[in-house]
């Protein structure tokens, strides 16, 4: 029993402190992809053991693809010079990918997002763009990523309300990959890349990675990868002799030029699947290939390429099934 003179004093509870959170914003996950060995698919192809292939895996950005890199800086450019205000909408034509990344970060910013697209892209990535919530306009498939193009100019110049973000001709684009792909793929090799393998589209992944590369080493050699004729599967790649060419594009950069068949990309895909583990697209199947073909040339090398997105978009092709 308390004594009648002793009163018990009751403290609360200090408030819990919050903890430091670890949250990060959507675009603070775009870049810094991990590098993937490529060990088995160079054994198979015959490559020299003092030969290393290694892959950037681009599906690792929260969009699912490389062009998640040159969305965000053309739309973070576009900002800071005012040509991009919020409540505007934001055209540019595509084939899926950069139109999933301005999707997405379009949701993420405010902007509304209008996208004019072949009409024959893959339901996968209709899908993807209609989840996000872009307006889709639809071009002869016939025409191609070419046709697409030349109906944004025109719907752009129609309405000057719009911010036409131009991925093809928009310094932004490559200078995405100068600030970001190259440097990551330096330090991922310790600065012992020699070769760097990538697919052109808008070009803006060969140029911007190339133009940082060769001031980091100019002995480094730069292949660009293109279908080897205007009629092909490959998605997403321009074969530049027929294509209209992008305003990025500079022919001067490629030391190499190697042109790939539908059929090589589409074998490259089923052997990256069933024997590395790794699921890819087309285009990333098609530099992988070019990959192995210049590492057949070598004593010695590292060679590191871009596998610009997962097989995930491509799962209604039939040639999976083969």
């Amino acid at each position: 029993m308390l004594s009648p003179v002793y009163q018990p004093v009751y403290h609360p509870k200090p408030a819990p402190v919050r903890p430091q959170t670890q949250a990060q914003r959507l675009e603070e996950l775009i870049g810094n992809t991990p590098l993937l060995d490529l060990s088995r698919t160079a054994v198979a192809h015959g490559l020299s053991p003092r030969v290393s292939l290694f892959a950037k895996a681009e599906w690792f950005n929260p969009g699912g693809s490389v062009k998640d890199r040159a969305a965000l800086n053309i739309i973070r450019t576009a900002e800071k010079d005012g040509r991009l205000r919020p409540g505007m909408t934001l055209i540019d034509s595509t084939s899926g990918n950069t139109g999933i990344a301005y999707a997405m970060l379009g949701a993420a910013r405010g902007y509304r997002v209008k996208l004019v697209v072949p009409q024959n892209i893959s339901p996968e990535r209709l899908a993807i763009l209609r989840a996000y919530g872009a307006e889709l306009i639809f071009t002869d498939p016939m025409d191609g990523s070419d046709g697409a193009l030349e109906e944004a100019r025109r719907l752009a110049a129609a309405d000057p309300s719009l911010f036409y973000a131009r991925q093809y001709d928009n310094p932004a684009n490559w200078r995405a990959h100068y600030l970001t792909t190259a440097n990551e793929i330096w330090q991922q090799t310790d600065g012992t890349i020699t070769h760097f393998v990538a697919g052109m589209g808008t070009s803006g992944t060969f140029m911007g990675t190339m133009r940082r590369l060769k001031e980091l080493n100019p002995a480094i050699l730069g292949h660009a990868v293109q279908p080897d004729s205007p009629f092909n599967g490959l998605e997403g790649l321009k074969h530049m002799p027929t294509a209209i060419k992008p305003g990025i594009y500079d022919e001067t950069l490629a030391d190499d030029i190697r042109a790939v068949r539908t059929e090589d990309a589409y074998q490259m895909a089923r052997f990256l699947a069933r024997q590395e583990g790794v699921f890819v697209g087309i285009s990333a199947a098609a530099a992988v290939w070019a990959a192995t073909a210049v590492g057949q040339t070598l004593e010695a090398g590292t060679i590191v390429t871009i596998l610009p997105d997962s097989g995930l978009k491509y799962l209604s092709e039939r040639f999976w099934n083969e």
